[in-house]
């Protein structure tokens, strides 16, 4: 079989809808050239017209079905940050700093402004980290990336359960999938049990009395008064979403398609997947703000893991927070960045024999600025193939590939893998 580079590029797509989309504007030769090369179509990550978070969807594109073996998020940004996670006792939550006006919890940024700093948000989770609350239990928080982190809820003598509702609002949930809510109110969402048992009456109790007692102590944390002198807004919360007791259990991706599979990623989610699903993980630094630098170290190291797997997935993160921040322009720079510092010098890097399949693991259009259920491009190139009349990796052009619609995300990379072991 052809050795596979994987290259998935965080919410790149936009609404095939759109009047302009940022892969129509951006310029981006390298895409554009393995788009022209090969054969292409479009994708529904999970299932046409759902929204789904990247986490879901990373695992649907990876081949399996998240509605069978999904188990929430927050086990797998737990693993993922490095955190040690007790499964079927505690409770672990993918956590957001957040601003919120503390005496009626309206929420002011879903984020604290995007702009909180990964040294701030360890001081702030340092004081919550060991949290005493109601029915002897306790939280561990860490802080992953920016404004990202992750809670973990235990009680020393209940039993808890991962069925409680988000406090974020902006997310909904359907089972353990967590989908985005195009319209909500922007308070936080007081936590109720989402079946009737007594472990998750006592588990949103909990949950609501930790955000109870984050806003007040965070409100008051020398990192926000030091914010607020600085005119940036306080990260005086943490809103709690994709509550999880358990890791997923399936066949490793090595076993399942009989190769070596690797993963390279920087966010603890994917980093957490990768784990979960037996692949070999490659962690790279946060971005600096540098793109050129930033790619050079994830081309290096993608090509160094080229050499000794069958499969690379690499997932990119560049254009999916200008699509939730409504900035196109900002996106289609991202993109084009990936493009330059990545994709054109990793084309000029490799032989023929190494296929390269792109895509996206959601939409995020500008125009939403949220993740939607649009379906995204893909285009898969290798010599062996014969290349369809597309010319550009665009939604619309991709609509008129011989790869057709794929239905589900979970169908992609098994009908990839038959293809190129077809020829």
């Amino acid at each position: 079989m052809a050795k596979l580079l994987y290259l998935v590029l965080d919410g790149m797509a936009d609404s095939i809808a759109d009047k302009k989309t940022s892969l129509e504007i951006a310029h981006k030769p390298g895409l554009d050239y393995v788009a022209e090369h090969g054969i292409c179509g479009l994708m529904y990550p999970i299932s046409k017209g759902v929204a789904p978070e990247s986490d879901a969807a990373v695992i649907s594109i990876l081949s399996y079905d998240p509605h069978r073996y999904y188990t929430g998020r927050g086990p797998l940004e737990a693993l993922g940050a490095n955190m040690r996670f007790k499964e079927e006792i505690e409770v672990a939550f993918r956590a957001n700093f957040a601003t919120v006006v503390p005496q009626t919890l309206k929420i002011i940024d879903r984020r604290a402004g995007r702009g909180l700093k990964t040294e701030e948000a360890k001081e702030l989770a340092k004081a919550i980290d060991g949290l005493r609350l109601k029915y002897n239990s306790y939280a561990k928080v860490k802080a992953t990336v920016g404004h990202r982190a992750v809670v973990i809820i235990g009680s020393e003598f209940y039993k808890l359960s991962p069925m409680v509702d988000n406090s974020d609002p902006a997310y909904g949930r359907k089972g353990f999938i967590s989908v985005a809510v195009k319209h909500y109110s922007p308070y936080i969402r007081q936590v109720k049990p989402l079946e009737e048992t007594l472990e998750a009456k006592i588990t949103a109790e909990i949950v609501n009395e930790f955000t109870r007692k984050t806003v007040e102590i965070l409100d008051k944390h020398p990192v926000n008064i030091e914010r607020r002198k600085r005119g940036l807004l306080p990260a005086n919360v943490i809103l709690l979403r994709d509550a999880g007791n358990k890791l997923p259990k399936a066949t490793p991706l090595p076993e399942k398609f009989n190769v070596k599979f690797a993963l390279l990623a920087e966010m603890p989610v994917e980093l957490g997947i990768g784990r979960a699903f037996g692949a070999y993980v490659e962690e790279v630094p946060l971005p600096t703000g540098n793109p050129k630098k930033d790619y050079k170290v994830r081309l290096e190291k993608t090509l160094k893991l080229l050499r000794n797997f069958n499969i690379v997935y690499v997932h990119l993160k560049g254009p999916d927070e200008p699509g939730h921040d409504g900035n196109l322009e900002l996106k289609k720079r991202k993109i084009e960045e990936i493009d330059k510092y990545f994709v054109r010098p990793f084309l000029k890097n490799i032989s023929k024999e190494i296929a390269v399949m792109i895509t996206a693991d959601h939409a995020t259009p500008p125009s939403a600025k949220a993740h939607t259920g649009d379906p995204v491009p893909v285009t898969i190139m290798h010599y062996k193939l014969k290349p369809d009349n597309v010319k550009k990796l665009t939604e619309k052009e991709c609509a008129k590939g011989a790869l057709g619609i794929i239905g589900h995300g979970w169908e992609l990379l098994p009908k990839v893998l038959k293809l190129l072991q077809a020829k």
